[in-house]
């Protein structure tokens, strides 16, 4: 079987690469290997010719490492696009789906509409009257991932820490979401191919005393620094039986709600009152060997190329059916025919 490995060239190989994109690659490449496959490596540039290479290339799959285009992440669905287009079998989540949970304040509607809980949330525009959703609060960019613009000034306790604090973001981004902070424990739930995997957790006992606990961009990229130290991961966490029964529930059901396939992590909050708070839905999580999904992934038994053999394999069911008989039957139910 010939797989493509997509990933985004720019950020990865650019003027200042980021390493940590390669490194995945070559993680993802070389489970390819040893399940006895062909890799074939394709950058996703902004120039477009990795378009024509992957229609030309004719692969049995496409492993989509591509999490945007020259750090563009309101670029990544378009990625998708092109292989749905083409009708290849890819990795990950549709191109409606990334779009969706892209947008913060979109994806929270579609959430809480399903009945899910969503912590209050509202979306400031530049520009706009804004009403508070109350404090503490958290701001974070509408369309951003990665934890992109969160840092401990990102948690405001005021009116006017929010008012400065959306001034400051409103400089880089037009829509900021501006969430109720949910003092407690950080919970992680991954999903592969509809198999919900063994809870995590994120513990913040060595958080330096002032800091806010959360899963910063320093926390999660910035190796050493004070925040990544104080944010230790563990799988599997320390629950009860029914906190997990229902964390799992709600997994499922917020995994439905965004069409979720593939593979993905569901991100919660626990009140003091043992109360789950739904955080996020990513459809596109970081799949390195270090990283939270592969940690969860061994404790239910799978090494990581067993874990990568896995993705790829629910990659084929995502392939867009355009054959003609599709057609002809909408049409019957048009009232219409050929």
């Amino acid at each position: 079987m010939k797989i493509g490995v997509l990933f985004d060239g720019m950020s990865a190989l650019g003027a200042q690469p980021d390493a940590l994109i390669l490194e995945s690659v070559e993680a993802v490449e070389n489970a390819i290997a040893d399940w006895g496959h062909q890799h074939v490596r394709v950058p996703v540039n902004p120039d477009g010719r990795w378009v024509e290479r992957v229609r030309r290339a004719k692969f049995d799959l496409v492993f989509n490492l591509a999490e945007g285009i020259d750090g563009v992440a309101a670029l990544e669905p378009m990625v998708i696009s092109v292989l749905e287009l083409f009708g290849i079998p890819f990795t990950g989540n549709t191109s409606t789906t990334a779009a969706l949970c892209l947008r913060k304040n979109v994806v929270n509607t579609v959430l809480d509409r399903a009945g899910l809980p969503v912590p209050r949330w509202a979306l400031a525009r530049k520009g706009e009257k804004f009403s508070s959703v109350g404090f503490p609060a958290i701001c974070k960019p509408a369309a951003e991932d990665a934890s992109i613009g969160i840092e401990q000034r990102s948690v405001v306790r005021s009116g006017r820490a929010l008012a400065a604090r959306l001034e400051a973001m409103h400089d880089r981004w037009d829509e900021v979401i501006v969430q109720q902070y949910i003092d407690g424990r950080e919970i992680n739930v991954g999903v592969v191919d509809g198999e919900v995997l063994p809870i995590a957790e994120i513990h913040f006992g060595d958080m330096p005393r002032g800091m806010w606990k959360i899963v910063s961009y320093q926390s999660k990229w910035i190796t050493g620094s004070e925040e990544d130290l104080g944010a230790k991961p563990s799988c599997p966490a320390d629950l009860s039986h029914e906190l997990t029964r229902e964390l799992e529930q709600i997994t499922v059901e917020a995994w439905h709600a965004v069409g979720g396939q593939g593979y993905g992590r569901v991100d919660f909050r626990i009140d003091s009152n043992g109360h789950p708070w739904l955080l996020e839905v990513n459809p596109n999580p970081d799949i390195s060997p270090d990283a939270g999904l592969a940690r969860m992934a061994r404790v239910a038994g799978m090494d990581y190329t067993a874990l990568i053999r896995r993705v790829c394999e629910a990659g084929f069911k995502n392939r867009i059916d355009t054959s003609p008989e599709l057609w002809q039957r909408a049409l019957r139910l048009s009232g219409t025919s050929w």
